[in-house]
C-alpha cells in the first residue's frame, strides 16, 4: 500500500480545492461557504449519503463499500475519518497568489489541507469502493477553540453512523513533508485556562506600609504557581502552567490599586494530572494572598480533553502509515497544544497522527502555508486505514 498512483492524477485537482479555500477562510461555526463547497464536493464524488449541520456547520459524508459486511462479523464496519474545516483571525503575511482574500482571516494552521485531503480520499474511496463496510467521512468546524468536535458528538455523530473507530491527523512543521508519526497513549496535551483575581487594599506608592499591595502578591504567587510543574509533579508526566497575562487596576506610577488580574494556561498529558495541577493551582492561590494579607479569587476554565490514542488502534494506523511510506515513528514525540480531536477520541476508540509539513512556518503563524507535496502521503494514508480495517472478508 505505497502510495497510490491516483493522488499523482488528483494532486492538482486537490491543490486547487486547497488552495481556493485558502483563499477564503472562515472561523469558528461560521463556515457558509466551505461547508457548502465540501457538501457540493461530496454529491458529486457519489457519496451515499451527504448530511449537513451536524454539529451547527459540519457536514459527514457517507460511502458504502462494494461488498456488505456479514452479520456478526469481527472486527469494526465503519470506520470514521475527521479533517478540521476553520480558519484563524490571523493577518496573512505570505504574499503568495492564493492568500487569503479576507483581512483579518488566514489559514495558518493548515485545515485547509485537511480538509482537501480528506476531499481527495474520499473522491478515491467513491471510485473504488474496495472496502467491506463503510466509510464515513467527518468534516468538522470550529477547532480553534470553539470545541466543535464536541459539537459534532454531542449532536450524535457516532450513534448516527454507527462509528466504531475514528482517525484523524495534523500537519506537523518541522517533521520531513510527508512523514507520519503517531504514538499510543497520550498525543496532545489537554489545555485549560485560568483568571486569578488578586484583591488587596491600594494606596500611595510612597506610603506602602499602609497598603496590601496585589503587585507585590501578584510576583509572589507568579513564582509560587512554578512548584506545580517542578516540584509536585513527576519530571516524566509533563504539565504547564504559564501566566501570560497580568493587568493592574492601577494606571499611575505614584498609585497601588486595588487588584491585580492574572490569567494563563494549564496543559498536562493525564487526567490525573490535570486534576492535580487545577487544585494546586486554586490552593496556592488562594494561600500566596492569605500569606500576604491580600485574597484569591480563582476562576478555572476546563477547555480540550487530553488527546488519548487507543494502543491498538494506534499501532494499526502505524502499519497504513509505514506501508504508505515505508517507514514511520511510532514513537513521535508528543505536543503541549491541544485539539478538540481528543472529544471524538473520548466517544471511539481511535488514533491521531502528525503528516510532516517540512520546513514551514510555525503553525498560527502569519506566514505559515500549507506543504501540497504532503497531500499524496496524507491522503494515501486516510484511504490506507478504510481499506486496512474494513478489509474484505478472505
Amino acid at each position: 500500500m505505497p502510495i497510490k498512483n491516483r493522488f499523482a492524477e488528483l494532486l492538482p485537482e486537490i491543490i486547487g480545492w486547497r488552495r481556493d479555500f485558502h483563499r477564503h477562510p472562515e472561523l469558528g461555526y461560521d463556515l457558509p461557504r466551505t461547508s457548502a463547497r465540501v457538501a457540493q464536493l461530496l454529491r458529486a464524488f457519489g457519496c451515499d449519503e451527504v448530511v449537513e449541520g451536524i454539529g451547527r456547520s459540519g457536514v459527514v459524508g457517507v460511502i458504502e463499500g462494494q461488498e456488505v459486511a456479514a452479520h456478526g462479523a469481527q472486527g469494526p464496519r465503519v470506520i470514521g475519518l475527521r479533517a478540521d474545516m476553520d480558519a484563524l483571525p490571523i493577518l496573512e503575511q505570505t504574499g503568495l497568489e492564493h492568500a487569503s482574500q479576507t483581512k483579518g482571516k488566514m489559514h495558518a494552521c493548515g485545515h485547509d489541507g485537511h480538509t482537501s485531503m480528506l476531499l481527495g480520499a474520499a473522491k478515491y474511496l467513491c471510485e473504488t469502493r474496495a472496502f467491506a463496510g463503510r466509510a464515513i467521512v467527518i468534516f468538522q468546524p470550529a477547532e480553534e477553540g470553539g470545541a466543535g468536535a464536541r459539537a459534532m458528538v454531542e449532536d450524535g455523530l457516532m450513534e448516527r453512523f454507527a462509528i466504531d473507530e475514528v482517525y484523524g491527523l495534523h500537519n506537523m512543521p518541522g517533521m520531513e513533508a510527508g512523514h507520519l508519526g503517531v504514538r499510543p497513549g497520550a498525543m496532545m496535551a489537554s489545555a485549560d485556562f485560568f483568571t486569578i483575581r488578586v484583591i488587596g487594599k491600594g494606596g500611595h506608592a510612597a506610603k506602602p506600609q499602609e497598603v496590601t499591595d496585589p503587585v507585590v502578591i501578584s510576583a509572589q504567587l507568579i513564582l509560587a504557581l512554578q512548584s506545580i510543574a517542578s516540584r509536585e509533579v513527576d519530571p516524566f508526566d509533563p504539565v504547564v502552567v504559564s501566566v501570560t497575562t497580568l493587568n493592574s487596576q492601577s494606571e499611575a506610577d505614584n498609585v497601588i490599586g486595588n487588584e491585580v488580574t492574572l490569567g494563563g494556561t494549564v496543559r498536562a498529558m493525564s487526567p490525573e494530572t490535570r486534576d492535580l495541577a487545577e487544585r494546586r493551582l486554586t490552593e496556592v492561590s488562594h494561600g500566596v494572598a492569605a500569606t500576604f494579607g491580600g485574597q484569591a479569587q480563582v476562576e478555572y476554565l476546563r477547555g480540550y480533553p487530553v488527546t488519548v490514542n487507543d494502543a491498538t488502534c494506534a499501532e494499526h494506523a502505524a502499519r497504513v502509515a509505514e506501508r504508505v511510506n515505508g517507514a514511520v515513528d511510532r514513537d513521535v514525540a508528543p505536543m503541549m497544544g491541544g485539539e478538540d480531536f481528543s472529544y471524538m477520541l473520548e466517544a471511539r476508540p481511535g488514533a491521531y497522527l502528525f503528516l510532516g509539513n517540512g520546513d514551514s512556518a510555525p503553525l498560527h503563524h502569519a506566514q505559515y502555508e500549507f506543504h501540497d507535496e504532503a497531500i499524496p502521503h496524507g491522503a494515501s494514508w486516510l484511504v490506507g486505514m478504510v481499506e486496512d480495517r474494513l478489509a474484505a472478508p478472505s
